[in-house]
């Protein structure tokens, strides 16, 4: 699903074609989400991030369409600029802010998988560590004290920082999932991981791989 100003919908594209399947381009505008078996929100900065990160994609003409299809079951995945978007359509709790020390991070981080039975990480065991990249200025997911509860206890955490905690995220979140765990939002990048000639690892084609199992079960 590509918005004014999304920078990496080609490479979650490719990404998509690493785990063997055929990317469709959903525009901003588009009516009707084309038959698809799934979404991904790409990083960028939607709409020039102008008023709130997220906040004006939420209102494309496509969101209209997407928010029913994934409350009804649609596997969704938000990767950086698309987890904000997702937390801005309430589709995921929470927010994104500023990363702590106000700096733009861009570096390759381990991760532990929190949640190994969404949608889009069945391919990973519980537990496990991956590397992929991070790379944004408002990354710090936020919760407030109730919401990071229920989180935890209903095992919506999906990802964490496993090394330090660059962004200064509540609970060292970099993802989370909804209640069915078709919604997953992160805001490392494993589409820039799907091959160890272009990334640090191959450990992100998993998010792909997985979705994919799904849909053809």
């Amino acid at each position: 699903m590509t918005f004014p100003g999304s920078l990496d919908d080609r490479d979650a594209a490719r990404a998509v074609t690493a785990a063997g399947a055929e990317p469709v381009v959903l525009w901003h505008g588009d009516r009707g989400l084309k038959g698809v078996d799934a979404v991904i929100l790409p990083g960028g900065f939607s709409y020039g991030d102008y008023l709130r990160c997220g906040a004006i994609a939420r209102f494309a003409p496509v969101m209209s369409d997407l928010v029913p299809a994934a409350r009804a079951g649609l596997p969704v995945l938000g990767i950086c600029n698309g987890f904000q978007i997702l937390c801005e359509a309430h589709l995921l709790p929470g927010a994104l802010t500023r990363n702590a020390g106000l700096r733009f991070i861009n570096r390759d981080l381990p991760l532990r998988v929190e949640n190994a039975r969404t949608a889009w990480t069945r391919a990973y065991a519980g537990g496990e560590r991956i590397v992929v990249p991070l790379k944004s200025g408002e990354g710090a997911y936020a919760a407030d004290p109730g919401t990071l509860a229920d989180l935890e206890a209903s095992g919506a955490v999906v990802l964490r920082y496993a090394a330090d905690n660059p962004n200064g995220s509540a609970a060292a979140i970099a993802g989370v999932c909804n209640a069915d765990g078709n919604v997953v939002g992160l805001m490392p990048h494993p589409e820039h991981a799907v091959d160890p000639l272009t990334g640090p690892s191959a450990d992100g084609l998993g998010f792909f791989t997985s979705v994919l199992t799904g849909v053809a079960a």
